[in-house]
């Protein structure tokens, strides 16, 4: 971008001109260091009379810029400056480089290098993945009728990663006549996809190469005919369907649906019955499908009801009629159903009504059974329905807190229910689970090499009581023995928006924290769906104050209750997630010894204001749109990078990657720039940038951990805590 050109974003007018406590034993080692200085060029920013002073908004790169084989002056400027800050931070690590070594060997020491999926069954085929020893990346591999039948690798992830900073392939789809693979692949980490084909008798890759995509796709009943779904090449938002032939050229790709409005996120894909294709719109409030017939490839697709506003719902295919999960007048959503011959809204029967207390999440649909997933008092529920008695009963799982999923059922005719089972002292789980007998069957259960027995550590559920009267769930979790009080460490996680939620899974990675003295918490703040839809609801857009507010009344708890202290209390929190440490810091810095801020999303406002940048549009209902000057208003009176002050931090450590397309690296680059010209305490503020990846960090199942070693050191060397103080 060039700093001195007027740049209007609809109501923004931007106008450049330039001008020129525990850590004593770390910042004793970084004495003489000095730390990296952004230069400052001020830009005026006036959105609705108001002026805001930007003096980094030189950082904003291009894609081309960053690619750019000759880098232009500004360029250059931005990657010496997010050089510098790297080498800062590995001088300020660099007595921990030995330590950091020794978590990184233990994290990936307890994964076990050669590993295997559960099979599933489809289509005449058992479907697996598996890893082999010392290698990153998956095999995706099928065996014909039975387990012991000969492999067949579908795709070796390793051999197409070869030479490759960076890989990732998803969207795998079998033809329906079992012989042509489609498969998304990138290469660079900005979720840009190419879609290629393999066939697979006789391995050959095919010409076809669909680009500049989103993963997921659908083939038609004809094994020739494959949907997919393109990207604007600017905002990277999901924007049209293509129906493509396969042998032909991608000229001659026909356009079956266009989306016009850049707040929808749209994607196709096969029903489980696979009689329909489905397309589906998307936007924060509102749903759409489109659905076709798959054994009409060439058919028109028609719209499933008309699209509303502020209407949530999702259909599943079976037999003569369509299940719809719907909010319409029931914000934890009920069930539906229609005929397949009519499925106009004024023709839904109501199968399961509405409840205030359960939120229905999801449903699996089998012959003879209905399974629904449900959350309610913030635990997941699996309810099981007999589809010709009614009769019906939950699954009893003892823990206080728990996830537990619906896992791969891709069978109609099956009694069987496959499903996923964790807690914070349980490793992940496959269950198979008899719905006439009510028997479980243990398929698999997460192996920690080195050996975990999960009596050797505690799982609490606890609720605070935050400053507007709420009761907010916490899980906690810490070895067994181990005595709590104002000297423990503890991290509290947490992320509080689009109504996602951070269930209380088991993590092999924790325990090199946990073995070491550590707490880990997770705050279930509003903006997730812990306790039902309204728990989201309340934690965005005009109610976005609750989740930062919800998360320091949590951290005022545990200290309260003596879990732990101000001096031993670590935050953490990614992308949506940085923002909550962004704003935490700013309101309440005095709660924290350290933070964690990965990919943070904190320049809120400049953000929103840009259309250009991926996911800005998409998300109006979630922040609001700050063209309108009340939600600007609000949205400014918490973004974190506005709001940073002259008062003390916590240390801190910031990680962002050069290629994100969430949350672009310059939102984490301005705002360490602007803390390190604001803060008033000599507390470490770190920020490391990726160079090589975007926004789920390096690929890979191994070299991922590399950053985790490197945040688990700053966290144990802020508490003075060694590689060999394990606890018994």
């Amino acid at each position: 971008m060039n700093l001195h050109r007027i740049l209007i974003i609809g109501a923004i007018l931007i106008i450049c001109s330039c001008q020129n406590t525990n850590q004593e034993s770390m910042t004793k080692k970084i004495e003489g260091l000095t730390e990296p200085t952004a230069a400052k060029r001020d830009s005026s920013i006036v959105t609705h009379g108001h002026e805001r002073i930007d003096p980094y908004f030189w950082m904003r790169l291009t894609d081309d810029q960053k690619n750019a084989e000759n880098p232009d002056e500004q360029t250059q400027e931005v990657l010496d400056y997010l050089n510098a800050e790297n080498e800062y931070t590995d001088k300020v690590m660099a007595h921990t480089e030995g330590f950091q070594e020794k978590l990184y060997e233990e994290i990936v020491g307890r994964i076990k290098q050669t590993d295997e999926s559960v099979p599933y069954f489809k289509n005449g085929y058992w479907y697996y993945t598996r890893y082999e020893e010392g290698k990153e990346y998956p095999i995706y591999c099928r065996k014909k009728g039975s387990l012991a039948s000969d492999e067949l690798i579908l795709l070796d992830a390793n051999a197409r990663a070869a030479g490759k900073d960076y890989y990732n392939v998803s969207g795998l789809a079998v033809s329906p006549d079992n012989k042509i693979l489609a498969f998304a692949e990138d290469y660079v980490s900005r979720r840009i996809y190419t879609y290629r084909f393999k066939n697979l008798e006789t391995g050959e890759i095919y010409n076809d190469e669909l680009t500049n995509l989103q993963p997921g796709g659908a083939w038609a009943n004809d094994n020739k005919t494959f949907f997919y779904t393109s990207k604007n090449e600017i905002s990277l938002l999901s924007e049209k369907i293509w129906r493509h032939e396969l042998g032909s050229s991608t000229d001659s790709d026909e356009l079956v649906y266009q989306e016009q409005d850049p707040s929808y996120y749209i994607g196709v894909y096969k029903s489980k019955s696979d009689k329909y294709i489905i397309i589906y719109n998307s936007s924060t409030l509102v749903s759409d499908y489109h659905i076709l017939k798959a054994d009409d490839p060439r058919g028109r697709f028609s719209q499933f009801i008309p699209r509303g506003e502020k209407h949530e719902y999702s259909i599943e295919h079976f037999e003569d009629k369509f299940y719809i999960v719907t909010n319409r007048n029931a914000t934890n959503f009920k069930l539906m159903e229609t005929p397949v011959t009519n499925t106009a809204e004024s023709n839904w029967k109501e199968v399961i009504p509405h409840r205030e207390d359960v939120l229905l999440s999801g449903i699996d649909v089998f012959k003879d059974w209905m399974v629904l997933s449900e959350r309610s008092n913030a635990l997941t529920h699996l309810r099981v329905i007999n589809q010709d008695t009614k009769e019906e009963h939950y699954l009893d799982f003892g823990e206080p807190a728990y996830v537990v999923y619906s896992s791969v059922n891709t069978d109609f005719n099956t009694d069987i229910l496959r499903f996923g089972y964790s807690s914070m002292t349980t490793p992940n789980s496959t269950i198979d689970y008899n719905m006439k007998s009510r028997e479980k069957e243990l398929k698999k259960q997460q192996e920690v090499v080195g050996g975990h027995n999960p009596e050797e550590y505690v799982t609490e559920r606890l609720f605070a009581t935050v400053r507007d009267g709420v009761d907010v769930p916490i899980s906690l979790v810490y070895k067994k023995g181990m005595r709590r009080g104002n000297e423990t460490p503890m991290v509290l996680y947490a992320y509080g928006s689009y109504g996602s939620t951070i269930d209380p899974w088991f993590s092999s990675v924790r325990l090199s924290l946990l073995d070491r003295g550590f707490i880990w918490a997770v705050a279930h703040i509003r903006g997730g769906q812990s306790m039902g839809r309204k728990w989201y609801d309340d934690g965005k857009m005009f109610k976005k104050k609750n989740t930062f507010n919800d998360y320091v009344d949590c951290a005022k708890y545990l200290i309260a209750e003596e879990y732990t202290s101000a001096g031993h209390l670590y935050g953490q929190g990614g992308s949506a997630g940085g923002l909550l440490m962004g704003a935490v810091v700013n309101q309440a810095p005095e709660l924290f010894n350290g933070i964690i801020a990965a990919v943070p999303f904190v320049d809120v406002v400049s953000t929103m204001l840009d259309e250009t940048i991926p996911l800005t549009t998409n998300e109006f209902d979630e922040w609001g749109n700050p063209k309108n000057k009340d939600s600007y208003d609000y949205m400014l009176s918490y973004s974190p990078y506005d709001q940073v002050a002259e008062q003390e931090y916590p240390n801190m450590l910031v990680t962002t990657g050069l290629f994100d397309s969430q949350v672009q690296y310059w939102e984490p680059a301005k705002w360490v720039a602007k803390l390190r010209d604001k803060k008033t305490d000599d507390n470490i503020l770190m920020m490391h940038t990726n160079m090589e990846a975007g926004h789920g960090g390096a690929s890979g199942r191994f070299k991922r951990y590399k950053e985790t070693a490197l945040q688990y050191a700053f966290f144990l060397d802020l508490e003075g805590i060694g590689p060999e103080e394990l606890k018994d």
